[in-house]
């Protein structure tokens, strides 16, 4: 019992420690997480487009 209530004790210190992230910091964050998305995303489309073309040219 001393165990987990030494692990609780711990984990409460721990999470006194912890730095948030502000509003502001998180729209950019999330911003530039859907922007990785969306290059990745049309990236990766036209890549299967032009394997598709290339396919159906060669058959």
């Amino acid at each position: 019992m001393k165990k987990i209530k030494r692990f609780l004790k711990n984990v409460l210190n721990e999470m006194h420690k912890v730095r948030w992230s502000t509003k502001k910091e998180m729209a950019t964050y999330s911003i530039a997480t859907i922007s990785c998305v969306i290059i990745f995303m049309l990236f990766f489309t036209g890549l299967d487009f032009l394997i598709s073309f290339i396919k159906e040219v060669v058959h």
